[in-house]
Protein backbone atom coordinates (compact mmCIF):
# COMPACT_ATOMS: atom_id res chain seq x y z
CA UNK A 1 0.00 0.00 0.00
CA UNK A 2 3.27 2.02 -0.60
CA UNK A 3 1.39 4.10 -3.35
CA UNK A 4 -1.60 4.69 -1.21
CA UNK A 5 0.09 5.91 2.19
CA UNK A 6 2.50 8.13 -0.28
CA UNK A 7 -0.32 10.18 -2.05
CA UNK A 8 -1.98 11.02 1.25
CA UNK A 9 0.91 11.79 2.99
CA UNK A 10 1.62 14.51 -0.09
CA UNK A 11 -2.17 15.65 0.44
CA UNK A 12 -1.13 15.99 4.09
CA UNK A 13 2.00 18.57 3.12
CA UNK A 14 0.18 20.04 0.17
CA UNK A 15 -2.82 20.65 2.75
CA UNK A 16 -0.93 22.22 5.32
CA UNK A 17 1.37 24.67 3.28
CA UNK A 18 -1.26 25.82 0.80
CA UNK A 19 -3.46 28.86 0.65
CA UNK A 20 -6.67 26.49 1.85
CA UNK A 21 -5.27 27.07 5.49
CA UNK A 22 -8.43 28.67 6.22
CA UNK A 23 -10.68 25.99 5.11
CA UNK A 24 -8.24 23.85 7.27
CA UNK A 25 -9.67 25.45 10.45
CA UNK A 26 -12.82 25.41 9.36
CA UNK A 27 -13.14 21.75 9.32
CA UNK A 28 -11.04 21.57 12.34
CA UNK A 29 -13.63 23.43 14.21
CA UNK A 30 -16.60 21.50 13.30
CA UNK A 31 -14.53 18.77 14.19
CA UNK A 32 -14.02 19.60 17.25
CA UNK A 33 -17.64 21.13 18.26
CA UNK A 34 -18.98 17.44 17.44
CA UNK A 35 -15.99 15.99 19.98
CA UNK A 36 -16.34 18.32 22.66
CA UNK A 37 -20.58 18.19 22.51
CA UNK A 38 -19.92 14.07 22.88
CA UNK A 39 -17.36 13.72 25.06
CA UNK A 40 -17.07 17.02 27.03
CA UNK A 41 -15.09 19.73 26.77
CA UNK A 42 -11.80 18.34 28.85
CA UNK A 43 -8.81 17.02 26.89
CA UNK A 44 -8.04 15.28 30.13
CA UNK A 45 -11.32 12.97 30.37
CA UNK A 46 -12.08 13.33 26.07
CA UNK A 47 -9.01 11.23 24.35
CA UNK A 48 -10.98 11.82 21.26
CA UNK A 49 -10.34 15.76 21.67
CA UNK A 50 -6.92 15.47 22.99
CA UNK A 51 -6.13 13.36 19.59
CA UNK A 52 -8.17 16.15 18.03
CA UNK A 53 -6.37 19.08 19.40
CA UNK A 54 -2.90 17.46 18.92
CA UNK A 55 -3.97 17.33 14.66
CA UNK A 56 -4.88 20.98 15.51
CA UNK A 57 -1.44 21.94 16.61
CA UNK A 58 0.60 20.06 13.89
CA UNK A 59 -1.61 22.49 11.24
CA UNK A 60 -0.80 25.38 13.23
CA UNK A 61 -4.31 26.36 14.12
CA UNK A 62 -4.65 29.02 16.69
CA UNK A 63 -5.35 28.08 20.29
CA UNK A 64 -7.58 30.66 20.55
CA UNK A 65 -9.87 29.29 17.11
CA UNK A 66 -9.16 25.86 18.89
CA UNK A 67 -10.72 26.81 22.74
CA UNK A 68 -13.52 28.65 20.74
CA UNK A 69 -14.69 25.52 19.25
CA UNK A 70 -14.53 23.47 22.09
CA UNK A 71 -16.77 26.29 23.86
CA UNK A 72 -19.60 25.74 21.22
CA UNK A 73 -19.48 22.01 21.15
CA UNK A 74 -20.01 22.35 24.77
CA UNK A 75 -22.76 25.29 24.49
CA UNK A 76 -20.82 27.41 26.69
CA UNK A 77 -21.08 29.83 23.03
CA UNK A 78 -23.85 29.99 20.73
CA UNK A 79 -22.92 27.97 17.75
CA UNK A 80 -24.72 26.04 14.73
CA UNK A 81 -26.34 22.26 15.23
CA UNK A 82 -23.55 19.70 13.19
CA UNK A 83 -25.09 16.53 11.38
CA UNK A 84 -22.66 13.69 10.57
CA UNK A 85 -23.63 11.84 7.43
CA UNK A 86 -21.26 9.07 6.10
CA UNK A 87 -21.58 8.89 1.70
CA UNK A 88 -19.96 5.78 -0.26
CA UNK A 89 -19.14 4.58 -3.83
CA UNK A 90 -17.01 4.32 -6.25
CA UNK A 91 -15.17 5.98 -8.74
CA UNK A 92 -12.98 5.29 -11.98
CA UNK A 93 -11.25 1.87 -11.79
CA UNK A 94 -13.84 0.22 -8.70
CA UNK A 95 -12.02 2.15 -6.10
CA UNK A 96 -14.65 2.48 -3.03
CA UNK A 97 -14.52 5.99 -1.63
CA UNK A 98 -15.79 6.86 1.67
CA UNK A 99 -17.22 10.81 2.41
CA UNK A 100 -17.70 11.71 5.52
CA UNK A 101 -20.18 15.48 5.80
CA UNK A 102 -19.95 17.31 9.15
CA UNK A 103 -22.86 19.98 8.41
CA UNK A 104 -25.23 22.37 9.46
CA UNK A 105 -27.54 21.60 6.57
CA UNK A 106 -28.37 18.40 5.76
CA UNK A 107 -30.59 19.01 2.33
CA UNK A 108 -26.99 21.48 0.95
CA UNK A 109 -25.10 18.75 1.90
CA UNK A 110 -26.84 15.49 -0.07
CA UNK A 111 -27.32 17.60 -3.16
CA UNK A 112 -23.69 19.01 -3.36
CA UNK A 113 -22.19 15.51 -2.80
CA UNK A 114 -24.34 13.70 -5.22
CA UNK A 115 -23.77 16.70 -7.48
CA UNK A 116 -20.00 15.54 -7.30
CA UNK A 117 -20.74 12.00 -7.73
CA UNK A 118 -22.37 12.69 -10.95
CA UNK A 119 -20.34 15.31 -12.27
CA UNK A 120 -17.59 12.87 -11.82
CA UNK A 121 -19.20 9.93 -13.43
CA UNK A 122 -19.06 8.28 -9.98
CA UNK A 123 -21.45 5.81 -8.41
CA UNK A 124 -22.60 5.84 -4.89
CA UNK A 125 -23.62 3.39 -3.12
CA UNK A 126 -25.80 1.68 -0.46
CA UNK A 127 -24.65 2.23 3.30
CA UNK A 128 -21.71 -0.04 4.37
CA UNK A 129 -21.15 -1.47 0.68
CA UNK A 130 -17.98 0.13 0.91
CA UNK A 131 -17.31 1.08 4.95
CA UNK A 132 -17.17 -2.13 5.78
CA UNK A 133 -14.25 -2.88 3.42
CA UNK A 134 -12.25 0.06 5.95
CA UNK A 135 -11.80 -0.68 9.94
CA UNK A 136 -11.15 2.21 12.09
CA UNK A 137 -7.48 2.90 12.91
CA UNK A 138 -5.13 5.50 14.24
CA UNK A 139 -2.38 5.89 11.59
CA UNK A 140 0.68 7.70 11.83
CA UNK A 141 3.99 8.42 9.18
CA UNK A 142 7.40 8.84 10.53
CA UNK A 143 10.01 10.05 8.27
CA UNK A 144 13.01 7.45 8.21
CA UNK A 145 15.91 9.83 7.99
CA UNK A 146 17.65 9.99 11.22
CA UNK A 147 15.48 8.13 12.59
CA UNK A 148 16.37 4.45 14.12
CA UNK A 149 14.28 1.85 13.43
CA UNK A 150 14.66 -0.32 16.32
CA UNK A 151 14.12 2.12 18.42
CA UNK A 152 11.17 3.71 16.72
CA UNK A 153 9.89 0.29 17.23
CA UNK A 154 10.45 -0.08 20.95
CA UNK A 155 8.89 3.44 21.70
CA UNK A 156 5.31 2.33 19.46
CA UNK A 157 5.25 -0.86 20.78
CA UNK A 158 5.43 -0.34 24.08
CA UNK A 159 3.36 2.61 23.71
CA UNK A 160 0.29 0.51 22.72
CA UNK A 161 0.76 0.32 18.89
CA UNK A 162 -0.32 -2.99 16.93
CA UNK A 163 1.97 -2.44 14.37
CA UNK A 164 4.96 -0.83 12.60
CA UNK A 165 6.31 -1.13 9.17
CA UNK A 166 8.59 0.59 6.67
CA UNK A 167 7.23 1.85 3.62
CA UNK A 168 9.96 3.40 1.21
CA UNK A 169 10.87 6.64 3.03
CA UNK A 170 8.72 6.31 6.10
CA UNK A 171 7.56 4.17 8.84
CA UNK A 172 3.83 3.63 8.97
CA UNK A 173 2.49 2.80 12.43
CA UNK A 174 -0.80 1.36 13.03
CA UNK A 175 -2.87 1.47 16.21
CA UNK A 176 -6.04 0.88 18.07
CA UNK A 177 -7.69 4.34 18.35
CA UNK A 178 -8.05 3.80 21.73
CA UNK A 179 -3.99 3.57 21.70
CA UNK A 180 -3.74 6.61 19.25
CA UNK A 181 -3.39 9.28 21.98
CA UNK A 182 -0.45 7.64 24.15
CA UNK A 183 1.59 6.45 20.72
CA UNK A 184 1.33 10.05 19.29
CA UNK A 185 2.18 11.76 23.06
CA UNK A 186 5.26 9.05 23.56
CA UNK A 187 6.87 10.25 19.95
CA UNK A 188 6.35 13.57 20.70
CA UNK A 189 7.55 12.84 24.29
CA UNK A 190 10.76 11.40 22.30
CA UNK A 191 11.21 13.99 20.25
CA UNK A 192 10.18 12.21 17.01
CA UNK A 193 7.90 14.46 14.14
CA UNK A 194 4.85 12.34 12.76
CA UNK A 195 4.21 13.90 9.58
CA UNK A 196 0.65 12.44 9.39
CA UNK A 197 -1.07 11.39 12.59
CA UNK A 198 -4.47 10.39 12.75
CA UNK A 199 -7.60 8.15 13.58
CA UNK A 200 -9.11 7.51 9.82
CA UNK A 201 -10.52 4.75 7.99
CA UNK A 202 -8.05 2.16 7.05
CA UNK A 203 -8.76 -0.80 4.07
CA UNK A 204 -8.81 -3.53 4.68
CA UNK A 205 -8.06 -4.46 1.32
CA UNK A 206 -7.16 -1.92 -1.63
CA UNK A 207 -7.49 -1.85 -5.65
CA UNK A 208 -4.52 -1.64 -7.12
CA UNK A 209 -4.52 1.37 -9.64
CA UNK A 210 -2.01 1.47 -12.26
CA UNK A 211 -2.77 3.55 -15.05
CA UNK A 212 -1.98 7.08 -14.59
CA UNK A 213 -5.25 8.43 -16.19
CA UNK A 214 -7.16 6.21 -13.89
CA UNK A 215 -5.09 7.60 -10.93
CA UNK A 216 -5.77 10.77 -12.06
CA UNK A 217 -9.17 10.65 -12.36
CA UNK A 218 -9.70 9.52 -8.60
CA UNK A 219 -7.27 11.93 -7.28
CA UNK A 220 -9.08 14.66 -9.05
CA UNK A 221 -12.27 13.43 -7.45
CA UNK A 222 -11.17 12.94 -4.12
CA UNK A 223 -9.71 16.99 -4.00
CA UNK A 224 -13.01 17.97 -5.74
CA UNK A 225 -14.62 16.52 -2.59
CA UNK A 226 -12.43 17.52 -0.39
CA UNK A 227 -12.78 21.22 -1.34
CA UNK A 228 -16.45 20.97 -0.48
CA UNK A 229 -16.97 22.96 3.05
CA UNK A 230 -19.21 20.13 4.29
CA UNK A 231 -16.72 17.38 3.80
CA UNK A 232 -14.59 16.36 6.32
CA UNK A 233 -12.94 13.40 5.67
CA UNK A 234 -12.39 11.08 2.30
CA UNK A 235 -10.73 8.10 2.08
CA UNK A 236 -10.65 5.71 -0.56
CA UNK A 237 -9.24 2.14 -0.94
CA UNK A 238 -7.05 2.83 -3.51
CA UNK A 239 -3.48 1.58 -4.04
CA UNK A 240 -1.68 3.55 -6.51
CA UNK A 241 1.46 2.25 -7.99
CA UNK A 242 4.66 4.35 -7.14
CA UNK A 243 5.56 4.65 -10.45
CA UNK A 244 2.17 6.23 -11.51
CA UNK A 245 2.62 8.32 -8.42
CA UNK A 246 6.04 9.39 -9.42
CA UNK A 247 4.89 10.33 -13.02
CA UNK A 248 1.67 12.02 -12.19
CA UNK A 249 4.23 14.22 -9.70
CA UNK A 250 6.27 14.95 -12.85
CA UNK A 251 3.45 16.38 -14.76
CA UNK A 252 2.92 18.57 -12.04
CA UNK A 253 6.44 20.58 -12.17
Amino acid sequence: MSGHSKWKTIQHKKGAADAKRGKIFSKMAKELMVVAKSGGGSPETNAGLRALIIRCKAVSMPTDNIDRAIKKGTGEIAGALMEEITYEGFAEGGVGVVVKVLTDNKNRAAAEIRHLFTKQGSSLAAQGAVSRGFKRRGQLFVDAEGVDEEKLMDIVLNAGADDMSRDGEQFEILTDPSAFVAVTEALEKAGIKAVDAEVRLVPETYVPVTDKIVAKAVMKFVELLEDNDDVQNVYTNMDLDDKVLAAIETDKE
